[in-house]
Parts: structure tokens; C-alpha cells; sequence
């Protein structure tokens, strides 16, 4: 398939593919996806990306559904450097482009101490938080790195009670308030739709 090639996060598999399918490109692009572990080694993000990438055309434009990711700047230096036309999703982080960038503001205003989750963290919590943390191994690690929250906030993207559910429970795990905030996929598909366009989709 011609055009560009769409590259993005594991952890967007849903929400990509709702805002692909609801602007007709579904069939017309070519999606690939890394793997959403990367979120918890994000210094593997670019490596992971150029290896995808060593097979595709230089030509090619490539849109990558990351944000900076916790890369420090990397992804950036790199896509200023690759020699490729690259567009991203704007933002340091995915709670940033999926409540938007003023809301997310707000909302880290509101409580310094957040602790995010999206639809896809609360749903493997277990998997990629207490387990990929190695908080299940080593209780003393959760003092470590949530001494400092006062609350967990759960930016959904789906109307799933399952979801909600799942955000609670991991507050509750956490020790933490839980807060709700519903973004819809409203922020999240109209970057979507303005870095495709600089790439030429």
C-alpha cells in the first residue's frame, strides 16, 4: 500500500483504529504497532522505532503515534535527524493529547501530585504497573515511587464502566483518591488527523 506508513504506540491500538475507521482511512493506510511495554523503558522507544523502520523506504513518510514519551527529547533529536519526513502526536505524554494540552494543564494544576491512567493503563494495570514496577516482588517499591501522589485520575476514552471499574481498582491499590475525568477521542483524533495531513495522508 502507498502513502504513509502509520507507526504508533501499542497502547493506542483501540483508539487509533476508532478514529482511523470513523475518517474513512481505516483501509487506506498501513498501521503498525509497537509493543506497549515500551512505556515503562522509554529510552528503547527510538531504537524500537529505527528498527522498525530499517525495511521502509527513506521516501516514505512515516506518522508516529507517540508523543515524547518519556524519550527526555530523544524521539525528537532523532526524527530531526533521521532524514525522513516524520510527523508525531503532539505533547509530552499520551494523557496530554488525549485530554488537550489546555485541559491536562488544568488538571495537573488541580492536584500536583496525579497519578494518570487512560483507558488501556487502567485495563493492564497488573501487567504494566504493578508488575512491570515489580511492585508484586518488592512491596517497599510502592512507598518509592507513590509516596508523593495524593490521587489516581483515569482520563477514559470509552463510556466502559469495566474501565471505571479498573481505575478505581487500581486506586484502591495504590492507597490513592480516585478521580474520573471522560475525554472521549475528541483531542486525541484531531492531532491525529492534523499530523496524518503533514505527512500527506
Amino acid at each position: 500500500m502507498t502513502g504513509p506508513l502509520v507507526l504508533a504506540c501499542g497502547a493506542l491500538v483501540r483508539e487509533l483504529r476508532a478514529v482511523l475507521r470513523h475518517d474513512g482511512l481505516a483501509d487506506r493506510l498501513d498501521v503498525d504497532y509497537l509493543p506497549a511495554p515500551l512505556h515503562n523503558r522509554p529510552e528503547r522507544i527510538v531504537p524500537a522505532i529505527e528498527a522498525r523502520l530499517a525495511d521502509v523506504p527513506r521516501e516514505r513518510p512515516v506518522f508516529l503515534g507517540y508523543a515524547d514519551c518519556g524519550t527526555g527529547g530523544m524521539l525528537d533529536t532523532w526524527i530531526a535527524s533521521c532524514g525522513r519526513v516524520i510527523s508525531r502526536l503532539p505533547g509530552a505524554h499520551c494523557y496530554e493529547f488525549f485530554a488537550g494540552v489546555d485541559r491536562f494543564d488544568e488538571l495537573q494544576a488541580e492536584e500536583i501530585g496525579t497519578f494518570f491512567l487512560t483507558d488501556f493503563l487502567a485495563r493492564n494495570f497488573d501487567a504494566l504497573v504493578w508488575q512491570g514496577l515489580r511492585i508484586d516482588r518488592h512491596p517497599e517499591l510502592l512507598d518509592l515511587y507513590f509516596g508523593n501522589y495524593r490521587r489516581v485520575l483515569l482520563l477514559s476514552q470509552a463510556d466502559d464502566p469495566v474501565v471505571v471499574d479498573a481505575g478505581k481498582a487500581a486506586a484502591a491499590r495504590l492507597g490513592l483518591e480516585f478521580a474520573h475525568v471522560h475525554t472521549g477521542l475528541g483531542p486525541f483524533g484531531e492531532s491525529v488527523r492534523v499530523e496524518l495531513r503533514a505527512v500527506g495522508a
